[in-house]
């Protein structure tokens, strides 16, 4: 019985709790975690006194952005949940943004309640206005009610969140596949600084002992890392995939840094070692101040996004005389008239066929707006890129297309090499470096390519026409940049 409260997937509806037209009650109370109150308040409090016993060193300096949080039955996965103690205070935060993975119902993208509340046996958490706003806005998001009545992973953290916020409201999202840059543009939109991100998900399944440690011990390696491409291609490392590339997708936008909190899996708690599942609690840590900056450029949809996109693809279209459907290029144009499109900001444009690239130019400079910059820059990348002989009229239904949006670029100040290195983040930042005339830049996209920052600003350097250690040696300006960037959906 105590191996089945560790497991994520539980093949078995619940039937004790109920969903009213305004309020979730508790389906998972009883099995998951206990259903009388004194005895939920007992057991939270005693998982909150051992993990207390734990050591962590938190960044200077730095403010919590999100949690990675376990969502077992209490007896397995409650210790390291109770983690969460060591970062979280009372009434830290307004807003919590929860997301857990579908493991039952079976849909596509997010699903949000259409309640008011949830209720646990604690009490009554209000649902934030923006979770119907978000539903409202976004074809990404819908109600499902199969969902609210089967799915533990969001309600198992609620009462820790409860136990250690007090006052807050939720906006629950229960994430299956789906477009995940989509999923994370939009769950951006809602975020704020009174907001914590919560990703609930356990770790491996069903594996031996030893084995579950050393796969669980690169899988949060992985998130540590942000290593979103490894995350991604990895099996049976996490139950909650999806929601937490998001997350890595967040940090990477914004620089958090993620933090180990604790580490255990139910072979250390609660059953054998014959079949174990992994749970971890990560806290990630940002700028306050760099991020309410880079917001500013953080701030297209999705759909706004695949409106560039198109506009990048319509106008190599036209360049090489290819037909346009009418009606679309109208519905484009229209949707272009959004003062969104005529704000400056920088922009370039990539072109790959078959994951090669066939052509990339754009503008570090705000010196045109964003449809301009596309429109410009799509032709240069096309035709005008050096590298390549101009895009011929049969390539271009091999071409995939990926759009790039610049925040303004700021220098760094370093001492030497190795201290540059050491500002630099990883799948984060985009460089400029400069010396007199020679200057180059890599968007941070490259970093998929090279992902040692030694390696890359040699890469840079002698793109810019210098010695592959110039970075070691001679004193370079440097500028960094974040870009959102939308790759073609077809």
């Amino acid at each position: 019985m105590k191996l089945l409260l560790a497991l994520c997937m539980v093949s078995l509806f619940c039937t004790g709790g109920s969903l009213a037209d305004d309020i979730r009650d508790a389906v998972f109370a009883g099995r998951f975690y206990p259903s009388n109150q004194s005895d939920l308040l007992k057991n939270i409090d005693s998982l909150t006194s051992l993990a207390k016993n734990s050591q962590v060193k938190i960044p200077s300096g730095k403010y919590l952005k999100a949690l990675i949080l376990p969502h077992a039955g209490y007896p397995c996965s409650g210790l390291t949940a109770a983690h969460a103690s060591l970062v979280l205070s009372e009434k830290q935060f307004k807003k919590v943004i929860l997301l857990g993975p579908d493991h039952r119902v079976g849909f596509t993208n997010g699903a949000i309640s259409d309640v008011t509340a949830y209720r646990t046996p604690l009490g009554i958490i209000n649902l934030h206005n923006d979770a119907a706003k978000l539903r409202n806005r976004s074809e990404l998001f819908h109600a499902n009610k199969a969902s609210d009545l089967s799915e533990h992973s969001l309600e198992v953290l609620l009462p820790f969140l409860q136990y250690y916020l007090k006052e807050f409201k939720i906006l629950p999202i229960v994430i299956s596949r789906g477009n995940i840059g989509g999923l994370t543009r939009e769950i951006d939109m809602f975020r704020d600084q009174n907001t914590l991100v919560v990703v609930s998900s356990d770790l491996s399944h069903f594996l031996q002992y030893t084995e579950a440690v050393e796969k669980d011990k690169k899988t949060i390696q992985m998130i540590l890392n942000l290593d979103a491409d490894n995350l991604l291609k990895g099996y049976n490392c996490t139950c909650g995939k999806v929601p937490i590339l998001i997350l890595v997708s967040l940090a990477r936008q914004y620089g958090w840094q993620p933090v180990l909190l604790h580490y255990s899996n139910s072979g250390d708690t609660c059953g054998g070692h014959n079949k174990v599942v992994g749970y971890a609690a990560i806290a990630f840590y940002g700028d306050k101040f760099m991020e309410n900056k880079k917001n500013t450029a953080h701030r297209f949809t999705d759909k706004q996004g695949q409106a560039l996109v198109k506009l990048a693809r319509h106008t190599l279209m036209k360049k090489l005389n290819k037909k346009i459907d009418p009606v679309e290029s109208r519905a484009l144009e229209e949707a272009l008239q959004k003062d969104c499109f005529q704000e400056h900001f920088g922009t370039f444009v990539t072109l790959k066929i078959n994951g090669q690239l066939r052509g990339c130019i754009g503008n570090i400079s705000a010196d045109e707006s964003v449809k301009e910059g596309v429109r410009h820059n799509a032709v240069s990348a096309a035709f005008r890129d050096p590298r390549f002989s101009p895009l011929k009229a049969e390539e271009l239904e091999h071409v995939d297309i990926e759009v790039s949006i610049l925040t303004p670029p700021e220098p760094i100040e370093y001492r030497d090499g190795y201290d540059l290195v050491s500002k630099l983040r990883v799948n984060v930042d985009g460089v400029i470096i400069r010396k007199g005339f020679a200057n180059a830049t890599f968007l941070p996209q490259v970093w998929k390519q090279v992902p040692k920052p030694e390696e890359f600003l040699g890469h840079l350097c002698l793109k810019a026409g210098m010695s592959a250690d110039a970075w070691r040696n001679d004193k370079l300006e440097v500028k960094i940049y974040q870009v959102q960037y939308f790759d073609e959906e077809k």
